[in-house]
């Protein structure tokens, strides 16, 4: 028996998964939380952070690949020898600074009680600041590089982060040897060398395939301290997605209970490598990878500027494509908010009295609601607006509200909410000459929410066909680890011949109900003046109200 493992590292755990070559069978998988968690409001030593910090531990990673690993071997019944090739995928941009030699800082003693020392977390939005002077900066110097991201770079992305440590902790900034994505920290650390992935570098760090990084100059004209960043702390070769990273050393062999030189792969963002798990490869396919947020992932066959968006990659998701990315900073997490925060005590009763949780009830309830019967209508930023506004500090909004508003109310009108923020993604695409044509899903809610599926069907029209397998980014990874090992060693010698043995979707689909799309379209409509009202200028109230409770909150520490 051959088999590839996946490892999926998440915002708050890992996942291994074993695969069979050639059938794309799952055989055994299993799961590592993180000690730490996300770290947002304390260090383990008990500092407290500042607003708006998302940090994790380093070493939470490579506990949980070697906790998860063996475990999924056992769970699938393999032999370490049976596996001819690994995978990794990550978060992005989540990032950390280490030694020359990898040591993350705040490993060493003297800066395990700083934050900017530990890794910055995907949803780590408190450099904000350094983001729209950068986005000012670039646009005062016409950078061309700025068009291909949407017309502004996030902040939760690697040059922001890596400007907000340089003006708030310059220590850690002169004592960093290199700033790197925790997926390529990972591979340093299972193959003993550094290499950098094209994907997370071409979305997350304004590197292009072609051009490379942005000129000294512009970097210079940030900070005179940033100009030889790239040449002297993001070194490391950037390597293509599905190439070979290198072999498993004999060290971490031996902790995840494998044998030594089993093919490595490039490590790939969690959303982008989700795309072959089910099998996509036509261009205008957009895949949701839907969880606590949500990621969108276009391939086309030409770059075009779409504003708002994440980025646009050559061979970004598959190779000789061009792959776009979007998304939505709160999905998971805006449901997950309503339910720790708001759910009555009676409905917390009658969901342990019948044995279900509080997701389940409350979906139950609101499944009966027919659209537009609640006179609800929420705004889906909960943790700002990822695309098509790029603006971590807008903040949501629930209009409509009265003395019979009920509970499972505000929970339909916040999916509802999410699906009208896909809806302006998909049209933004449209309106920009990129047509979707095949509207995907996968994550938990895909695989878990019949009830939000059929909701973003009806909303934005489209049929949506949903993952086969339950953990698509441990699946692409996996296959990712296949080609790494290529077919000489049992794998195979592209992805584009991994997807087609090994991903998939259901045969089951969510279609739209057809009197459902003009209240939709109504509602949708009000949503995008909301949208463009409070988003893009019209009324800076949300921006001005977290101030003022950032100021508040100052006096009060």
């Amino acid at each position: 028996m051959k088999v590839a493992l996946g490892i999926d590292f998440g915002t708050l755990s890992a996942r291994a998964l074993l695969v069979e070559l050639g059938t794309g069978r799952e055989l055994g998988s299993a799961v590592s939380e993180y000690r730490h968690g996300v770290m947002d409001q304390f260090l383990p030593s008990g500092r407290a952070l500042p607003q708006d910090f998302a940090l994790q531990h380093p070493q939470d990673y490579l506990d949980a690949l070697c906790d998860a690993v063996p475990r999924a071997l056992k769970a699938a019944g393999a032999r370490g020898e049976d596996v001819v090739g690994l995978g990794i995928d990550f978060t992005a941009c989540t990032m950390l600074p280490t030694l020359g030699d990898g040591t993350p800082l705040c490993l060493l003693p003297e800066y395990g009680d700083e934050p900017h020392a530990y890794v910055k977390l995907w949803k780590h939005h408190a450099a904000q600041d350094q983001a729209n002077r950068l986005n000012e900066k670039a646009a005062e110097r016409g950078e061309e590089f700025l068009a291909r991201y949407g017309g502004k770079i996030s902040s939760e992305w690697m040059v922001p982060k890596i400007w907000q440590i340089l003006e708030e902790q310059p220590a850690i900034y002169a004592r960093a040897e290199r700033f790197i994505e925790a997926a390529d920290w990972v591979i340093w650390q299972l193959c003993g060398s550094e290499r950098r992935n094209a994907c997370t570098a071409g979305y997350k760090a304004i590197w292009h395939k072609k051009k490379g990084y942005p000129s000294k100059a512009f970097f210079k004209s940030l900070d005179a301290r940033l100009e030889n960043l790239v040449e002297e702390k993001l070194g490391g070769e950037i390597l293509a997605i599905g190439q070979k990273a290198g072999d498993l050393s004999a060290e971490m062999a031996q902790k995840c209970g494998l044998p030594a030189g089993i093919a490595i792969a490039v490590a790939n963002v969690d959303a982008h490598v989700s795309v072959p798990a089910l099998g996509i490869q036509e261009p205008g396919s957009l895949l949701m990878i839907m969880g606590t947020s949500t990621c969108h992932i276009m391939i086309a066959n030409e770059e075009k500027l779409v504003p708002g968006m994440c980025g646009v990659v050559e061979d970004g998701v598959l190779p000789g494509m061009m792959g776009y990315e979007a998304g939505q900073s709160c999905v998971g997490d805006h449901f997950n908010w309503f339910v720790e925060n708001l759910a009555p005590a009676e409905y917390k009763t009658e969901a342990q009295a019948r044995g279900i949780d509080l997701h389940a009830l409350l979906t139950e309830k609101a499944r009966g609601q027919k659209p537009g019967e609640s006179g609800l209508l929420a705004l889906d930023w909960w943790n700002g607006n990822r695309s098509v506004l790029v603006d971590v500090d807008l903040t949501g909004a629930l209009f409509g509200l009265s003395l019979l508003t009920r509970p499972e109310e505000i929970y339909r009108a916040l999916i509802e909410a999410t699906a009208y923020g896909t809806r302006k993604i998909i049209e933004t695409f449209e309106q920009s000459g990129l047509p979707v044509t095949g509207l995907y899903a996968c994550g938990g809610i895909a695989e878990k929410n019949a009830f939000a599926m059929q909701l973003y069907a009806d909303v934005t029209g489209r049929e949506i066909k949903i993952a086969r397998s339950s953990q698509s980014p441990a699946l692409g990874s996996a296959m990712f680890g296949a080609v790494a090992a290529g077919r000489a060693r049992g794998g195979y010698d592209s992805i584009f011949e991994a997807a087609k043995e090994m991903g998939g979707v259901r045969e089951e689909s969510f279609l739209p109900i057809g009197e459902h799309k003009p209240v939709y379209d109504a509602l949708y409509a009000e949503y995008s003046a909301l949208h463009d009202f409070f988003g893009r200028g019209g009324n800076d109230v949300m921006k001005r109200l977290k101030k003022l409770r950032a100021a508040q909150r100052g006096r009060e520490d």
